[in-house]
């Protein structure tokens, strides 16, 4: 009896908890969703889709895949083995490695874009002397890869270094053992064990390198079809048809949104 009293005192403050989840769920859902489908509301399927044919639209959307696919390629290529020695090797210093490695993550878009051109600009520390063999970087379309690289590089680091963390070293133990050298170890056995994990660190810097718009705009400028990815092709048409704008907003929320399903993807196959 005195079990059935408490249930049904309990019941009034279990039925307010679950009312204010239930609010504070659907008020977040509601905050997100909103602007996202308002995009969608402003936009006829014709005018979408005869924006897309602009060649301010085709020319960022080209420029943007092309230099997210490079940047992400160069970010794999130097952040795998980083990542590797990072999570294996303990060496004096790895704290400091591992901060700068992070730092572009909090580091405002505009700091990095003038950090950028202080160090490539025609009169940076590394810019001058590329200027006096004739190499100009800053405001081309290498000074969006690198800017693209410097900002997105931490996403795909950090999740590889914690792929190659959640090896368990035995695997790795045992192949020395057998006689493969450490970069047999890491090609045929540390890398395939990771490999999800890659994967979506991969594809979270691609997204990153994707959306990149302040350290480009302050690097890079804002050039049609040569430095203006979509970010900055929207900023520029808002300025004059909103369609344009519109429609590559669109874009990358589908980019973005296929972005996250393929994470998850990888993520749920590691598991």
């Amino acid at each position: 009896m005195d079990s059935t009293r408490s249930d049904r005192a309990a019941r009034p403050g279990g039925t307010v908890l679950s009312l204010l989840v239930f609010c504070l769920i659907s008020g977040f859902l509601l905050f997100v969703t909103v602007p996202i489908a308002s995009l969608f509301l402003r936009i006829t399927p014709e005018a979408f889709i005869q924006s897309l044919q602009q060649p301010v639209v085709v020319d960022a959307l080209v420029l943007s895949l092309a230099t997210a696919s490079v940047s992400t390629a160069i970010v794999v290529l130097f952040g795998t083995p980083l990542s590797y020695v990072n999570a294996r090797v303990r060496y004096r210093g790895r704290e400091i490695v591992d901060t700068l490695t992070d730092l572009p993550i909090v580091l405002p878009p505009a700091v990095a874009g003038i950090a950028l051109l202080m160090a490539f600009g025609r009169r940076g520390v590394v810019g001058e002397f590329l200027d006096g063999l004739g190499i100009n970087v800053a405001f081309t379309t290498v000074a969006v890869i690198l800017a693209q690289v410097f900002v997105a590089s931490p996403f795909y680091i950090r999740q590889a270094r914690a792929s190659f963390e959640a090896v368990d070293p035995q695997y790795e133990d045992a192949a020395r053992t057998l006689g493969a050298s450490r970069l047999a170890v890491l090609f045929r056995v540390s890398i395939p064990l990771a490999w999800s994990g890659l994967i979506s660190g991969a594809i979270l810097s691609f997204a990153r390198a994707l959306g990149e718009f302040g350290a480009t705009i302050m690097f890079a400028g804002n050039f049609q079809g040569r430095t203006q990815t979509m970010p900055l092709a929207i900023y520029t048409t808002m300025q004059g048809d909103l369609s344009d704008a519109i429609s590559i907003a669109i874009v990358l929320v589908i980019i973005s949104f296929a972005v996250i399903l393929a994470v998850r993807y990888t993520t749920r196959r590691a598991v």
